[in-house]
């Protein structure tokens, strides 16, 4: 603004047509930028909450953890593939004598001054027998990804819920915003009144700063709920990928339609879908898997071999025939690690300690869980009744703001009586927006402890 009021002076003091495009130039510039920096969008909690799963950061970083557990699993499936490998190699001899005396007398040996040799090798080797300890280890890296999997599904309603907190706060500074303006027209015709009746001798000035004050009140009110929406507008792009000046306006939405089951069902309902239970089984199954891999190290291995040996002992890569040697041999390898049978014990046992420490963690996630169920049960219940008692509050703080309204006018009520009949519908109104975003929200997070939020 102050570019344009610069721009606006130099037109008074230099006239010319070429100022004014200028001038002219300035203020479509800066109304384009002013557009473009608060950029206005309507959504729905649905759509936040998909817009948001999309745009994660933290799920991104999930589903590589994933990716990472495949490939380890992928990993312990190959160590079941035959292990093979191969070598060629070259050497070169040179003789300090050209002598060689056996022991014995015997007549010495003539030696050549120099010898080249190719020797090349190529083995494989299976693995028939290891105490099931690749099976084991497949087992073990499955189970991880399956846990990780799970943990990018509760990442997922993490994130689902967060979103959905963050609507309904968002929703609700909207809706107190709309009461407050209401109030505030409201008042503002009172004070109007005030002023005339002070006018016409029928009200002191005390009664008029008193609307005055009620009115200033409001407005303070006002710039909480503008600073609030402004700071959860702001959260609530980050969490939706959406540029930090984008100006959200939530869709409004009622109470859900659908009624919570009986308590009994709903806690069955979590126990089956919530993923702390499945990991705590998983994890549980994993235990069990290393126990059965750190036996399986007391048993002996069997495997199969296969070698191929290429000797040349002349000097030209590719000799004639039946000048070199090219033995294949074939066995199998039988060994055992018999130290196994005393060193395992420990382990063993640690692996059964792990195995208790999952079966109590589940424990303790059912108990939690159970504990959740219910205490977001009861409090969706209050926040249901919570509304119908608040509906009942308007009704007669409407009634009784009326009655002191028409009192007022006929100059049989004192001020302070209108102003708190009408300050007390101000808070009724507020409370009951406030209640029912309460409510809504209280029924996501019935869902989410549920397992179902998604």
């Amino acid at each position: 603004m102050d570019h344009i009021y610069i721009k606006m002076k130099r037109l008074v003091f230099k006239p010319t047509s070429r100022g004014l495009q200028r001038a002219l130039l300035t203020l479509l510039t800066l109304g384009t930028l002013e557009v473009s920096a608060q950029t206005a969008r309507t959504i729905s909690v649905e759509e936040a909450v998909n817009l948001g799963i999309q745009n994660s950061k933290y799920l991104k970083l999930s589903q590589a953890k994933i990716e990472e557990a495949v490939s380890r699993f992928n990993q312990a499936k190959d160590e079941a593939l035959p292990k093979a490998s191969a070598s060629y190699a070259y050497s070169h001899a040179t003789f300090l004598s050209d002598k060689f005396e056996m022991p014995g007398g015997n007549e010495p040996l003539n030696l050549p001054s120099k010898a080249d040799a190719f020797i090349g090798t190529l083995s494989l080797q299976e693995v028939i027998f290891a105490g099931n300890k690749l099976k084991y280890a497949r087992e073990s890296t499955d189970l991880l990804t399956r846990i990780a999997r799970l943990d990018a599904d509760k990442q997922q309603e993490e994130i689902a819920y967060d979103i959905i907190n963050a609507c309904y706060n968002l929703y609700k500074v909207q809706q107190s915003r709309k009461v407050v303006e209401q109030n505030l027209q409201a008042v503002e015709q009172q004070l109007k009144q005030a002023q005339q009746f002070f006018s016409q001798g029928l009200v002191t000035k005390n009664d008029v700063l008193r609307f005055q004050l009620q009115k200033n009140n409001i407005q303070l009110t006002g710039v909480d709920l503008e600073t609030n929406g402004r700071i959860v507008n702001y959260n609530l792009d980050i969490l939706l990928g959406l540029p930090e000046t984008t100006q959200l306006q939530i869709r409004e939405f009622g109470l859900p339609n659908a009624q919570p089951a009986i308590l009994g069902s709903l806690i069955d309902t979590a126990l089956s879908n919530r993923e702390e239970i499945k990991q705590a089984e998983l994890r549980t199954r994993l235990a069990e898997t290393t126990i059965k891999s750190t036996k399986a190290d007391l048993l002996p291995t069997l495997a199969a071999t296969g070698s191929m040996y290429y000797i040349n002992p002349t000097s030209k890569l590719v000799p004639k025939a039946n000048t070199f040697l090219a033995p294949v041999s074939v066995g199998a390898a039988l060994s055992w690690n018999i130290d196994r049978l005393w060193t395992n014990k420990n382990k063993v046992s640690e692996a059964q300690v792990q195995k208790r420490e999952a079966e109590t963690s589940r424990d303790i996630n059912v108990d939690n869980i159970k504990t959740e169920v219910n205490q977001d049960f009861q409090n969706f219940n209050r926040s249901v009744e919570r509304i119908k008692i608040l509906e009942n509050s308007i009704q007669q703080a409407e009634e009784n703001d009326r009655i002191l309204e028409s009192k007022y006018r006929n100059n049989i009520a004192s001020v302070t009586d209108r102003i708190d009949a009408q300050t007390q519908l101000f808070q009724s109104q507020i409370n009951l927006e406030l209640a029912r975003a309460d409510a809504g929200l209280a029924w996501y997070t019935l869902l989410k402890a549920t397992g179902k939020i998604k």
